[in-house]
């Protein structure tokens, strides 16, 4: 049963159905690839991506969090809030922090997806974009190597990401596997030792606050890695995806204080 994002009407996408004869070990495995059309994609990925950004407002906007299903697990280093929401049998996680001397648009700079991901593990061994399918809505191939963290190693991720700015000046950036009929149809996947993992819903909500320079970042994640992991593995894993704030918000201060940095 595919996630609720990859849900869509029946005008949003026309599909051809390719058996493919796949050969292991003398024997034959038929799969299924989806070959979509560029028009069907777009229309499909712009369906999909708007469920996400609402989706990602509402986790970051939303009144009453407990009303909500987030539990708040802890606060971490400078404040991050840091909480959980069950949604099926992977976890959502959730992490909030209010940035002092940082506007929205410097923060969203360093919000891509590539960016996270090299914070979620610095062993990306490939941040691609591999197709613009609209202003601001890029197709992204994250792939990680042999000595990523057990989260990460020997997968890859076929990934959209649309970024978007609401009336109020809201700032969203939403990140979210394809399904993976769809991706292998797009980029077959390679043979060998990578496990394409599923995101199933991330993303950033950067809202602007009445203090100047400063605005509030929430970075919300839901991932399932596939492959065998303890489940307590990814549960701990899990957790620290949240805390990747800090590390971008350094990015931020980093690329301030080299912009400001007197030239030879």
């Amino acid at each position: 049963m595919l996630p609720k994002y990859w849900v869509f009407p029946a005008h949003c996408l026309h599909y051809s159905l390719q058996p493919k004869a796949l050969r292991r070990m003398g024997s034959v495995e038929q799969s299924r690839v989806w070959s979509v059309s560029d028009d069907s994609l777009k229309r499909y990925v712009l369906h999909a991506s708007e469920s996400c950004v609402q989706d990602l407002l509402i986790s970051a906007t939303g009144g009453d969090s407990r009303a909500e299903g987030w539990k708040v697990l802890r606060f971490g280093g400078d404040e991050v809030e840091i909480s959980r929401r069950w949604n099926g049998a992977v976890p959502m996680l959730r992490g909030r922090r209010i940035l002092r001397g940082t506007t929205p648009s410097q923060f969203q700079a360093v919000a891509s997806a590539i960016d996270t991901a090299k914070q979620w593990d610095p062993n990306l061994s490939e941040g691609r974009y591999i197709k613009d399918l609209h202003e601001n809505l890029n197709i992204i191939r994250l792939r990680f190597s042999e000595s990523s963290k057990p989260l990460f190693k020997n997968r890859e991720f076929i990934v959209y990401e649309r970024r978007e700015t609401m009336e109020d000046g809201t700032l969203v950036v939403a990140v979210a596997s394809l399904p993976n009929e769809i991706a292998k149809g797009l980029l077959p996947k390679s043979r060998g030792k990578f496990v394409r993992g599923l995101l199933i819903q991330s993303g950033w909500v950067i809202e602007g606050l009445e203090q100047n320079n400063s605005c509030m970042v929430t970075y919300v994640v839901q991932l399932d890695p596939a492959g065998w992991l303890p489940k307590w593995v990814v549960k701990r894993l899990s957790i620290r995806l949240v805390m990747i704030i800090d590390g971008l918000s350094k990015l931020v201060d980093h690329s301030i204080s080299k912009k400001f940095l007197p030239s030879n």
